[in-house]
């Protein structure tokens, strides 16, 4: 089965160890895409540095909604800057947290209108991160209100990104009826080890909503292990549990499934000169470990802390 992973953070500290080892897994595991996004410029910066280490490998840059308040003019000057780097593709990951609230939600709200603008002003999408408390749905009407209030879902929107997704939902997580709304704004939908934890059911719905050309799945890697994969740190090569779960949701064969996820990465994230994974392709030691970092699962930044 071919794969994605849409969504690992390769750059942060658990990955310090082995990162080469890892990725040489993820390819022996089948994928053949992954996105290394940013939370905050030191990130985004370290993002860019295991691309050119792994130029198969794509980045995006941006600043997660946890440190919104703390992203001041300077930082924001250098995500614009990063922005138009060809090596970016994405912008993120950016969104809505108000389950931890880390950042003032005002603070959060005006960090994503800004990653937004940047998405229209560049042509590169949006990474969005969604997250209300349990049984709320706030983050998740504010983040679909941010979009249309700066034009994602008109004619000028889509005749930016000539038709491919502006956004993708990352992680996604929340009801049918947000993922329906999201869709009909022209998102893409990213599925990851959330969708196996106690509470996030609706995305067992949700996914059956997805076109396939909009269809992602990710690992969030170092987070949210899905079952099976070592829980103390997650990585690229698991995506292919996500996977498989998805397939038997839509009763599809994994197979085909896999050529879809393939697709519907490139047609979001567009990397003409895009080179071939295989180069970068080397032998997995056998009893290779995802687990023997030994680290934390935080992000090498302390006032950063978990993503998930």
């Amino acid at each position: 089965m071919r794969l994605v992973d849409s969504h690992c953070h390769l750059q942060v500290r658990p990955f310090d160890a082995d990162l080469a080892e890892v990725i040489a897994a993820a390819r022996a595991a089948g994928v053949e895409r992954i996105l290394v996004p940013g939370v905050d410029v030191a990130t985004s910066e370290a993002a860019l540095a295991v691309v050119d280490a792994h130029p198969w490998l794509d980045a995006a840059a941006g600043i997660h909604p946890h440190v919104a308040a703390e992203a001041g003019a300077e930082a924001w000057a250098r995500i614009v800057e990063l922005a138009v780097d060809p090596r970016v593709i994405a912008l993120g990951e950016t969104g809505l947290d108000y389950d931890r609230a880390w950042s003032p939600p005002a603070d959060q709200r005006a960090n994503l209108r800004r990653h937004l603008d940047l998405a229209l002003a560049t042509g590169k999408p949006a990474i969005l991160h969604c997250r209300s408390k349990p049984g709320e749905r706030d983050a998740q009407d504010d983040l679909l209100a941010a979009m249309r209030e700066a034009g994602f879902g008109d004619a000028t929107a889509t005749a930016r990104f000539a038709g491919r997704p502006p956004a993708v939902l990352h992680s996604v997580s929340g009801p049918a009826d947000y993922v329906a709304a999201a869709l009909a704004l022209g998102c893409a939908v990213s599925v990851s080890g959330l969708a196996f934890r106690k509470g996030e059911e609706a995305t067992a719905e949700a996914v059956r909503l997805v076109p396939r050309d909009a269809l992602l799945v990710e690992t969030d890697a170092p987070y949210l292990s899905p079952p099976g994969a070592p829980r103390r740190r997650n990585a690229p090569e698991w995506v292919a549990i996500t996977a498989r779960w998805v397939a038997e949701r839509l009763a599809e064969e994994p197979d085909a499934l896999g050529e879809a996820l393939v697709a519907s990465y490139d047609r979001l994230f567009v990397r003409p000169d895009r080179p071939q994974a295989d180069a970068d392709r080397s032998a997995v030691p056998r009893g290779h470990d995802a687990d023997d970092s030994g680290r934390d699962g935080a992000l090498d930044i302390p006032t950063t802390g978990r993503v998930d």
